[in-house]
């Protein structure tokens, strides 16, 4: 049977979500847990790759075993198994075709800022001293949505086959003490949201005017874009499928 996995974690101790030869990822360990779990080898594949130090709110994988005879009493040992900062909140019985990163049909991302100090905060956001125009920031994220094409914001020399992104959403909002950027797409290229924040950003410090940045998506060069910002600011917040997809265990 395959079965889909509902989990979150907080990336500051891990190179990402995908196994890597010589580093802690998400993935590794997730697998470590179930195989001790269940007793045998399960291999899972998630709904999309992460970078180091990046977070999730909302994350899925899937993976095939047997059966699972009490999934409430597996969802209970695997979050006393694994390590504090990853959780499982639910494992659910799909169609056996089901595919966690194929099948998704939207990604959504948060990045936080803080404009002051705050020592609660230093792991989870991103702080800038500098004064930001808001206006400006959203004048600039509604031209995404305009395009396709986000080569200029890919990671150099990335094994692609197609750089077009649907971006559905791109908003800055406060929140509290924080600002934050959401953005959804049917797909995210490696690095891009990280290096849309800092080009907007460019924008809300007025070291590039708004306009400027039909320029940059036009250009397809990475080197016309913003810095990338840090990963520790970075949520992946929600990922969307098909109704069908579940079994009505999940509602």
């Amino acid at each position: 049977m395959r079965y889909f996995v509902q989990f979150s974690y907080f990336g500051k101790a891990y190179h990402g979500w995908q196994n890597q030869p010589n580093a802690i990822t998400v993935q590794e360990v997730l697998e470590k847990a179930f195989s001790t779990l269940l007793r045998e080898k399960v291999e899972v594949v998630g709904a999309g790759r992460t970078d180091a130090g990046v977070h999730a709110r909302e994350m899925y994988c899937h993976f095939n075993v047997d059966g699972i005879p009490d999934v409430d009493d597996l969802v209970y040992r695997l979050n006393a198994f694994l390590p504090d900062d990853i959780a499982v909140q639910g494992i659910y019985p799909v169609a056996h075709d089901a595919h966690a990163r194929f099948d998704a049909t939207e990604r959504t991302y948060e990045y936080w800022i803080v404009k002051e100090k705050d020592p609660f905060l230093f792991d989870h956001a991103h702080f800038v001293k500098h004064a930001l125009d808001l206006e400006a920031m959203n004048q600039a994220a509604q031209i995404l949505l305009d395009y396709t094409d986000f080569e200029c914001f890919s990671k150099s020399n990335t094994d692609v086959k197609t750089f077009n992104c649907d971006v559905r959403q791109a908003v800055w909002a406060i929140q509290g003490e924080k600002l934050v950027f959401t953005i959804s797409a049917d797909r995210f290229l490696r690095n891009m949201v990280r290096a849309v924040v800092g080009t907007l950003l460019d924008v809300g410090m007025g070291k590039m005017p708004v306009q400027d940045i039909h320029k940059v998506i036009a250009s397809k060069d990475r080197g016309e874009a913003g810095v990338s910002v840090p990963a520790k600011g970075l949520y992946l917040t929600k990922v969307s499928y098909p109704k069908e997809i579940f079994d009505e265990q999940k509602g």
